[in-house]
């Protein structure tokens, strides 16, 4: 069987390859969003084999060996790499037309050279040459953050986190830049107890606060913004099922149950939950503006849907789905807030739900800013929605409802560093998106113009929304 990823894939006409070879391929990448470990390329150990690099932490493969009935104890469980690495490959052949069937194949090609297709009969051969490869210095995390030719990464970083690995990176002198991403998002989950409380100490130990109250709590996450500033970071992150409600509780009704949860009285902690969070939120956000920083905002999950799956094996392993909460009414509550007090970042929205790509698109127009090209952005098909049709529906609700020309393109929000070939399945998407509108006459036939916007929205636009020459 001949190998199915030609040089022209995704590319439908002479005009879609013109513009992915000229104009998009050899972009470097911005990867402004990812779940990568600084620490590994701080370190950068070469990873023991091709499981490693690939299988551990992949709950996209995860859920598809679920799907086809292979037992637990070959995706997450004790059995050997190769043992769980040859399940994959059993399961890799059912995976047509789900964008694993791709992205697999891609991730062998570059950068392992390899144009098999991996199943059952390829996988003892596939397995062995990758392992070895994996061995040497191309292909350790640095090794393999080059030869997709990284610029940036941003990783997603709890506001504790010593930062070290990014600060090691940083005076290396590493030719990617490592960034980390504020996410403070565990402070939301007030209704959890003595979880909760441990996170308030184990802030106010790390910052020298005594955290009693609101104003406290606050100074103590200045000091951690001030800490991540320093460390190159350019841009925070929130993962939310939606905006919370504002409510109707005042800061005083907000302080005073927040009192009472740190000195161990949760009886009103959910009913409070909502309202603590949007506060937050909104003094996070002002935080934010003031470092200059880029926020975003990714909605739309349902978490931890199998309580019992997740009870055994852990959160993040694959039992999230899309959820299908109102958005519209409490993102535009927040936005608005923040712009008449003269407070809104540079800001990028992501839904996880299709049917909010019309509702997400349009809120960007509300809230652009003088003199910043795409301040407010309506960003790229993220998680469930990084596939080709997911990916097409979200530039063309972009295109529809603002200016594509702006976008600042794609992002990996990955946990692996073979997961790049994600940006070349983007661009030639983006690239055989815009040729076919050429093709039909809805576009004029001028290459060079239509790809020096291809250029921009595969990387002059994201490098500098997040002003990375400055950084």
């Amino acid at each position: 069987m001949s190998f199915f990823l030609k040089d022209n894939f995704i590319l439908e006409s002479d005009i879609a390859e013109q513009l992915y070879f000229n104009y998009a391929q050899n972009q470097p990448i911005i990867d402004y969003h990812s779940h990568l470990s600084p620490s590994a390329v701080a370190n950068n150990i070469n990873f023991e084999n091709i499981t490693d690099a690939w299988l551990k932490g992949d709950h996209y493969k995860w859920r598809a060996m679920r799907a086809l009935g292979i037992e637990e104890e070959y995706i997450t469980g004790n059995a050997s790499d190769y043992e769980k690495f040859s399940k994959w490959a059993q399961t890799v052949p059912y995976t047509i037309r789900n964008p694993l069937f791709h992205w697999t194949h891609m991730e062998l090609k570059n950068p392992f050279g390899i144009t098999e297709l991996l199943n059952q009969d390829t996988a003892r051969k596939i397995y062995d040459t990758t392992s070895e490869k994996l061995q040497s210095q191309a292909f350790s995390p640095k090794g393999l953050l080059n030869n997709f030719n990284v610029e940036m990464v941003g990783t997603t970083d709890d506001p504790l986190d010593s930062l070290e690995a990014h600060l090691k990176i940083r005076q290396d002198n590493s030719k990617v830049k490592v960034l980390p991403t504020f996410r403070p998002d565990r402070i939301f989950t007030i209704d959890s107890g003595n979880k909760f409380r441990t996170y308030v100490h184990k802030l106010g130990e790390l910052t020298h606060i005594d955290i009693t109250d609101l104003e406290s709590l606050l100074q103590a996450f200045k000091i951690r913004i001030n800490y991540f500033n320093d460390a190159g970071c350019v841009s925070s992150d929130h993962g939310l099922s939606a905006i919370p409600h504002k409510g109707k509780n005042s800061k005083t009704d907000i302080e005073k149950i927040f009192k009472e949860v740190l000195n161990g009285n949760d009886s009103k902690a959910k009913e409070i939950k909502e309202s603590f969070t949007y506060f937050m939120l909104v003094e996070f956000c002002k935080m934010y503006h003031e470092k200059g920083w880029v926020q975003q905002f990714h909605l739309g999950a349902l978490r931890n849907s199998n309580a019992y799956k997740v009870s055994v094996l852990g959160r993040d392993t694959g039992f999230d789905s899309v959820g299908d909460y109102k958005q519209a009414e409490t993102l535009s509550t927040l936005l608005n807030e923040l712009e008449s007090d003269n407070k809104l970042s540079k800001t990028i929205l992501y839904n996880l739900n299709p049917a909010d790509n019309t509702v997400f698109a349009t809120m960007t127009g509300n809230f652009q800013g003088e003199g910043v090209r795409g301040k407010v952005q309506y960003g790229s098909g993220w998680w469930f929605l990084d596939q080709l049709d997911g990916m097409t529906n979200q530039m063309n609700a972009l295109s529809n409802q603002g200016l594509i020309s702006t976008f600042i393109g794609m992002l990996t929000d990955s946990r692996s560093f073979l997961s790049y070939s994600r940006h070349e399945y983007f661009r030639r998407l983006l690239c055989n998106l815009f040729a076919e509108d050429i093709r039909k006459g809805y576009l004029p036939n001028d290459v060079n113009w239509i790809g020096s916007i291809i250029s921009d929205i595969c990387y002059h636009n994201a490098k500098k929304y997040f002003n990375l020459n400055q950084s």
